[in-house]
């Protein structure tokens, strides 16, 4: 007689204990969470089941008739965070802010908290990594005092809704995601079943009362937003606070935003009395000086559709050691590397393979798009051959292998900001397009015809170093 296959109500299921993932069959590594022996038997496979037609809770309209006021952005106070998210917050909305430790996401959003609470408006604040009275020093020295900012200091989601049940605001603030548990989940704080559950109970608070909620998020070594990716995937905006914690300049960009663009970028200037919006933060990533200085050339990035008029910095020196160093800070290594190469290749400039070089940016700022090629290429020749090039000039184009100089975007853009600033000279890839009057714009094909701008002594081989006489007189 035939053996008696086993039912699906018999057959066994197993469970991940990390994240819950479930599946018919064991596994050593879990493919949800990558845990390892995490994959317990926890019983009978789940019979299969249909959903019957439920009570709607509220009839369907056309789209036409759907009231978009409640939808309303309403300003955070803080204008650089109203740029990036496209007016303000949304109420319902769940924005996660992202970044490193240290960079200032808790100043910001205690700043953003002040400014936010009114007599209609009340904002909570609760904090998981600090106590209260920490977060209340830091509130006295940005002066972030107000009387209708409740503050609150818990790590458990049940108090947390509570805290909502009570002040009843229209702003909450998290600090942080990773940090508060829910009871009801096995799981330390922090891993993905808790972080699921807490943003999922969050989540579902802000849509049901019409209350704005900011969530801060913690990042790994890779710069990735920690816990799983379903978290992302439930917000409605993602922001990235991004900064150098040795430079005062922080950026948040737009990484996902259900209410705006996410080509736009917020600049906040991170000091002493605490953090502030800056409307023109060119100044930054410039130095003013009264006599131009060989291997500096300025150039105009664009960090989202914000352009920023930044300065590229050049020094070569003799080495003295057989391979000689390249170091750079604020720009990628390998675009120097070619820039290097195009400026000995093409620009038959000899002198840069057997010497020291080091190139750097001011102001903390990172250029990482192709359009500071130029910039780039000219500081390195007026640093080979230490001649400065002219005063009130902003290089704009990507270089190619050929020395071709190819066009980039938004180069109308950039020249009106470079021209707001006072510079009067451009050198730009070729049909660029409506010029601001008043201001010079030289085309240019290739490298020979941008290496014309210095004098004839950078395009050719710079000087050698005067060998010391040695013979005894």
């Amino acid at each position: 007689m035939a053996a008696r296959t086993k039912s699906a109500k018999d057959r066994p299921s197993y469970r991940c204990t990390e994240c819950g993932w479930t599946t018919a069959k064991w596994l050593g590594r879990c493919p949800e969470c990558q845990a390892w022996g995490t994959v317990e038997e926890f019983g009978g496979a789940p019979a299969v089941r249909t959903t019957a037609a439920g009570r709607v809770s509220t009839a369907a309209l056309p789209i036409g008739q759907v009231d978009s006021r409640t939808a309303t952005a309403r300003s955070t106070g803080v204008g650089e965070l109203d740029r990036v998210l496209g007016g303000g917050l949304v109420p319902g909305a769940v924005v996660l802010l992202a970044g490193e430790p240290g960079v200032g996401k808790s100043t910001l959003l205690l700043d953003v908290a002040a400014k936010a609470a009114s007599d209609a408006h009340r904002t909570l604040y609760v904090t998981a990594e600090e106590s209260a009275s920490q977060v209340r020093l830091r509130a006295d020295r940005i002066r972030a005092i107000n009387d209708h900012l409740y503050l609150a200091a818990e790590t458990d989601l049940s108090a947390v809704l509570a805290h909502l049940d009570e002040v009843k605001p229209s702003l909450l603030i998290l600090d942080s995601v990773q940090t508060v548990a829910s009871p009801e989940i096995d799981g330390a704080p922090g891993g993905m079943a808790q972080v699921r559950e807490v943003a999922g109970a969050l989540i579902r608070a802000s849509k049901e009362r019409g209350m704005a909620t900011l969530l801060v998020g913690h990042v790994t070594k890779d710069g990735a937003i920690a816990g799983p990716r379903l978290l992302e995937h439930l917000v409605d905006v993602v922001l990235s606070f991004e900064g150098d914690r040795h430079a005062r300049l922080r950026l948040v960009r737009g990484v996902k935003n259900r209410y705006g663009a996410t080509d736009e970028v917020g600049c906040f200037e991170l000091h002493d009395e605490g953090i502030t919006g800056l409307a023109d933060p060119s100044g930054l990533f410039l130095t003013r000086r009264d006599v131009a200085v060989p291997g500096t050339c300025l150039t105009v990035t664009l960090e989202g559709k914000r352009p920023l008029v930044a300065e590229v910095q050049a020094l070569t020196v003799d080495s003295q050691i057989p391979s000689p160093r390249r170091t750079t800070s604020g720009l990628e290594t390998s675009r120097v590397s070619m820039m290097l190469a195009v400026l000995e290749q093409r620009g038959r400039i000899s002198a840069l393979g057997k010497r020291d070089i080091y190139s750097a940016t001011v102001g903390g700022v990172k250029l990482t798009e192709p359009a500071a090629d130029l910039a780039v290429a000219l500081a390195l020749a007026s640093a080979a051959s230490d001649t400065p090039l002219p005063k009130n000039l902003v290089a704009i184009g990507e270089v190619g292998l050929a020395g071709e100089v190819r066009r980039v975007t938004g180069v109308q853009r950039r020249l009106a900001e470079a021209h707001r600033l006072g510079f009067t000279h451009a050198l730009v890839p070729t049909d660029p397009g409506r010029v601001p009057a008043g201001m010079k714009v030289t085309e240019v094909a290739d490298m020979g015809d941008a290496l014309r701008v210095l004098p004839r002594r950078s395009r050719q081989e710079a000087p050698q170093p005067r060998q010391e006489d040695t013979t005894r007189r």
